[in-house]
């Protein structure tokens, strides 16, 4: 990827603002596409493990850890590219100086005790991080470790779930529960920052950074080892 003389266009006033705000018609294409893979895959996923749930309450314990195997697999299938976009960000940001808004990460947006702690350290780190581009950099990839520990987790969790292997079933289904949750959050986070960075990347640079996004989402096969309507919460933080 080679850097471009041409200096990155100015950031709105806040996240909220670039939320709203409408993008030329390239831009667009391309968050829309992206967005609508990324929920694409998360919709599978959030379905799968909501019937393995429900099959659980219903007693039918069989098919709920076959679903719960399932849910393990789809698991991946989003955080692959979810982690994959978050890279592109911070390698495109470092690369060309491209600096979006970003608005600092809420605790109370995640369940797991993971990502809580995650989110009120970046918080910290946030307030001394004078730069918007340190503060951008250091959010993002906060963000894309909190997807590859939640993905490893609740994979984790599930595999043993569906073997039964897993010391507290109850606890399990629990903890697979809080990952989806704080999944989502992630994903909710991920496309408000991409709504947010295009507003700013001048258009010479779309192709890039297109590219950097298939590459980082292709680089790693695997992150593991052997719903709407919050969304405008998150853009009004």
């Amino acid at each position: 990827m080679k850097a471009h003389s041409r200096a990155p266009l100015s950031r709105g006033r806040s996240v909220q603002q670039d939320w709203r705000a409408c993008l030329p018609e390239e831009k667009a294409l391309v968050f829309q596409e992206h967005e609508r893979h990324l929920e694409s895959l998360y919709i599978m996923f959030s379905v799968s493990l909501n019937e393995a749930i429900e099959l659980r309450l219903a007693g039918l314990l069989a098919k709920a850890l076959s679903t719960i195997s399932m849910s393990s697999e789809l698991c991946g299938r989003l955080s692959r590219p979810l982690a994959g976009t978050l890279r592109a960000l911070h390698e495109h940001a470092k690369h060309y100086g491209t600096v979006p808004n970003a608005a600092p990460l809420d605790p109370e947006n995640y369940q797991g005790s993971k990502g809580q702690r995650s989110a009120r350290m970046s918080g910290l780190l946030d307030r001394v991080l004078f730069s918007h581009r340190l503060q951008f950099l250091h959010k993002v990839s906060t963000m894309e470790e909190m997807v590859e520990d939640l993905d490893r987790d609740f994979r984790s969790v599930a595999d043993d779930l569906a073997m039964g292997l897993y010391a507290d079933p109850e606890r399990g289904w629990h903890e697979v529960d809080a990952g989806h949750y704080d999944l989502n959050t992630c994903l909710r986070e991920t496309i408000v920052l991409f709504k947010s960075f295009l507003v700013v990347l001048p258009a010479a640079q779309l192709g890039d950074f297109e590219k950097t996004i298939h590459d980082q989402s292709e680089s790693r096969s695997d992150l593991v080892t052997p719903r709407h309507g919050r969304m405008d919460a998150f853009a009004g933080q």
